[in-house]
């Protein structure tokens, strides 16, 4: 597995969260993720295009989900740890990959999707969150992306259902 790490200011610490995309642009995820500084997509993208048009709202950061194959994908980190201001943040697409001890530092929060079941929870300190898939629409899983905000070394998460 690849790691990459990346660290990364933000004023407003507005961090939007998207995974398992597939390949679909709904127009309203993006409607909702505008306002964010920073965009992380979980994995799962599916072609390009998809950060391309994320990029228009903020800067993304991206790993490679299971199904994200070609030249485009193979750029792409597995897993990722980002310091976002102060918080360190891990994202990986499968959380049940993520071995202890793979981040080093104080990890408070990690992002993952794979599941298509959007949630969170807090385990030992950690913030754990999948904000769901905002592709096509799996069993009946609702459609979903996340928010993240950050200030100083309070991360708090909360999902937002798409209305489709």
């Amino acid at each position: 597995m690849v790691l990459r790490q990346e660290r990364v200011t933000l004023k407003s610490g507005k961090v939007g969260l998207i995974s398992d995309t597939h390949g679909l642009v709904r127009p309203q995820a993006l409607a909702v993720l505008k306002g964010s500084e920073l965009i992380i997509h979980a994995g799962d993208i599916g072609k390009p295009e998809v950060l391309v048009a994320l990029a228009s709202i903020a800067p993304v950061i991206a790993i490679k989900g299971n199904n994200d194959r070609g030249s485009w994908a193979s750029e792409l980190p597995d897993i990722l740890a980002v310091q976002v201001n102060s918080v360190e943040v891990c994202v990986i697409h499968n959380v049940n990959e993520l071995a202890k001890g793979t981040i080093e530092g104080e990890l408070r929060a990690v992002i993952s999707g794979h599941s298509h079941k959007p949630g969170m929870i807090t385990r030992e300190g950690i913030l754990f969150v999948n904000p769901g898939s905002a592709g096509p629409r799996r069993f009946s899983l609702p459609v979903s992306v996340a928010r993240l905000k950050i200030q100083e070394e309070e991360v708090q998460a909360r999902i937002l259902e798409l209305k489709l």
